[in-house]
């Protein structure tokens, strides 16, 4: 027997207890897995079955090779050690990714298996070989002021306000998953790129070459899932704050959003609503009638969204039930309180279909029942405290092993909840997101950062890596989460440029902890979570508030267009914001720009986000003409020009004058 063999259009490898195996999985594309010592596991973290291709083998002594239409993978024997190295080449033989070389004087390993003392899994290492002139995007959720990732290494795990999901797309003109939910991380070093999971039983990935970023992107949506058709409520503005408190709080609010005749999709309720984390409903003390007060914002047009925490309070009504039928997560180690917050908390067990049952019909009984159709499911990473991966367990294996895939079962839990009883019209937020989270209805928010210019730069970035990561759905709170006080100037500011951003993000919301806080008291005399200052657009001044009031105008008009948009996301995987490359991948320059993007095909946004600034540079990219929207002066493409930005303002240009009627809103 040789190195190789064929089998149902696989290319198999096995030598001295490892097994690799390549199969075609959809157009242009490759899976690969690789064991040591036991056969290749089936099923997947991420991927779906991929439509049947036609791949092309060839066999020989120490080298073989498998082609899927633009993508072939050849397998290298060395004479020294028979070890094997892997080659991904387009259909032109441009090399796209190569593996490191194996063995030799240095022994080095492209699929390092290291075992765990006793146990059946490994810590895996893989290394493939770097071009220092690549550029890579996606990857999630970082906050960073980075686009182009070469030179980065990331965390493969969740946090408040960090979301890994793990494909990129290249500058070379291939995208990349790693197919696994361990936590680990990634190096995407200048001379090598190096994955690594903490403990898993098989390396797993999927390449697929395209000619453009666009081609790429579309296949990954094919093979891990696309978003449902946004709702109509998801196109326009949605008003939230840290907290609405009580039934008459809320009440007055929409009521003066009503009298205004300013438009809101969705109203907010925040957390705490709720007796104790855990229980689900709301607080009878404080809102004494639910049913009616959603009826009241449904006759207003406004949707109702309510918070859902995934942790339960040792004291809450539901706690002992679900100790009892393990539906919680499980600490290895110490005690078992995994959140200390107004209590001690231990999260539910998302990936344990029990657990995501009962959750779902207490929701329903308590919320959807009585006219709540969208949720915010927060704290999904999930947010333990000290972030300690090695020492929680699921059903689903330890958090060391598949920890990752929890947001996107959290998300999973509602969407499938609520399909169930046939609402087709589903969009949750939620704080974070892996791989196929999109499939599920799952909006992502970037979690609670702060009200800094620096914050909201490091924002445009992580909306675009995010699209390109697969997740098109996806938003900020704008202005910031944390320490935005509504006194102060610099803080209005900045709100005001974050919100003109954040007309032309692909869901629009108002949220944050404003300054000054006021305490809550309960009738017990326990104290409950503060509400933050009033975040209306009416509570920041006259002259704050109409330039909001007026890009609330322009996301109305833009209903239309935010709506094709969605339906190409819906259809095609294509993201909503786009880094200038996405539509202009032969510009060079367009590959590197940080702080501007395309909502669309037709409108390029440059945000403006340093303090103070009333002017901005602006890149063009090639190819095309581009209408200033303030001024309708026309600039030719592939040039940075300077334009106005007093306070009022985004600068916005159309591609070849589509659109136009944004000038008259100018």
């Amino acid at each position: 027997m040789g190195f190789f063999e064929e089998s149902e259009g696989s290319l198999i490898f096995r030598e001295n207890g490892e097994t690799v195996m390549v199969s075609p999985w959809g157009r242009d594309s490759l899976r690969v897995r690789a064991t040591f010592l036991g056969g290749i596991r089936e099923g997947s973290a991420a991927l779906k079955e991929a439509e049947k291709t036609e791949s092309k083998i060839e066999i020989e002594e120490r080298f073989a090779s498998i082609t899927n239409g633009k993508i072939k993978a050849e397998m290298n024997v060395s004479e020294w050690g028979s070890a094997l190295q892997l080659t991904f080449k387009n259909a032109d033989g441009k090399i796209l990714l190569q593996e490191i070389p194996n063995g030799g004087a240095l022994q080095k390993k492209a699929r390092h298996f290291s075992p765990h003392p006793g146990g059946g899994s490994f810590r895996l290492k893989a290394t493939f070989l770097s071009d220092p002139t690549e550029k890579i995007y996606g990857m999630g959720q970082y906050q960073q002021e980075i686009m182009n990732l070469k030179g980065t290494s990331l965390e493969l795990a969740h946090r408040n306000s960090q979301a890994s999901v793990p494909f990129y797309v290249s500058s070379l003109d291939y995208g990349f998953l790693w197919n696994n939910a361990a936590i680990g991380a990634v190096h995407f070093s200048s001379n090598v790129t190096i994955w690594e999971a903490e403990s898993t039983e098989q390396l797993d990935y999927w390449i697929t070459a395209g000619d453009t970023p666009a081609e790429i992107e579309e296949a990954f949506a094919d093979a891990v899932g696309k978003a449902p058709m946004m709702p109509e409520y998801g196109l326009g503005f949605w008003q939230c704050k840290l907290r609405y408190w009580n039934q008459k709080q809320v009440l007055d609010i929409a009521r003066e959003y009503h009298k205004r005749g300013i438009p809101v999709d969705v109203f907010v309720i925040d957390f705490y609503h709720w007796p104790r984390c855990g229980d689900w409903r709301f607080d009878p003390e404080f809102f004494p009638d639910p049913e009616a007060m959603i009826k009241e914002l449904h006759e207003m047009g406004m949707e109702t969204m309510v918070s859902i925490w995934p942790q339960v309070d040792y004291r809450s009504e539901n706690f002992a039930e679900l100790k009892q039928q393990g539906m919680l997560v499980k600490s290895g180690a110490g005690v078992d309180v995994q959140h200390i917050f107004h209590g001690n908390n231990v999260f539910i067990d998302t990936t344990n279909p029990r657990t995501r049952k009962y959750v779902w019909e207490k929701a329903k009984k308590n919320y959807q029942d009585i006219g709540v159709r969208t949720y915010w499911l927060d704290e999904a990473e999930p947010e333990y405290a000290g972030y300690a991966y090695e020492n929680y367990h699921y059903a689903a294996g330890s958090d060391l092993e598949v920890g990752n895939i929890y947001p996107r079962e959290y998300a999973r839990m509602f969407y499938e909840g609520q399909k169930s009883i046939g609402q087709d019209d589903i969009v949750n937020l939620i704080r974070c997101a892996w791989v196929g989270s999109q499939q599920y209805g799952a909006l992502v928010w970037s979690g609670d950062i702060s009200s800094t210019y620096e914050d909201f730069r490091k924002q445009i970035c992580a909306g675009l890596h995010m699209g390109l990561a697969g997740i098109p759905w996806w938003t900020t709170d704008i202005g910031g989460f944390h320490n935005g006080d509504i006194r102060e100037k610099d803080f209005q500011e900045l709100l005001i440029r974050w919100f003109e951003y954040g007309t032309f993000c692909p869901v629009m919301r108002l949220h944050g902890n404003r300054q000054p806080i006021e305490r809550i008291i309960d009738a017990k005399g326990e104290e409950r979570m503060a509400t933050g200052a009033d975040n209306e657009i009416w509570s920041y001044g006259e002259e704050n508030y109409e330039i909001m009031k007026k890009y609330i105008g322009i996301r109305e008009k833009m209903r239309d267009y935010t709506r094709s948009l969605m339906r190409e996301a819906h259809e095609k995987g294509t993201p909503v914001m786009r880094a200038l490359f996405y539509e202009f991948p032969d510009d060079s320059k367009a590959w590197d720009v940080t702080d501007e993007y395309m909502y669309g095909g037709d409108i390029l946004v440059a945000p403006v986000c340093h303090e103070g600034a009333l002017s901005r540079d602006v890149y063009l990219p090639e190819g095309c003409e581009w209408k200033l929207v303030t001024t309708g002066e026309v600039f030719a493409g592939g040039q940075c020009v300077t334009v106005d930005a007093p306070i009022d303002v985004i600068p916005l240009f159309l591609k070849n004058g589509a659109q136009a009627w944004l000038t008259e809103e100018f």
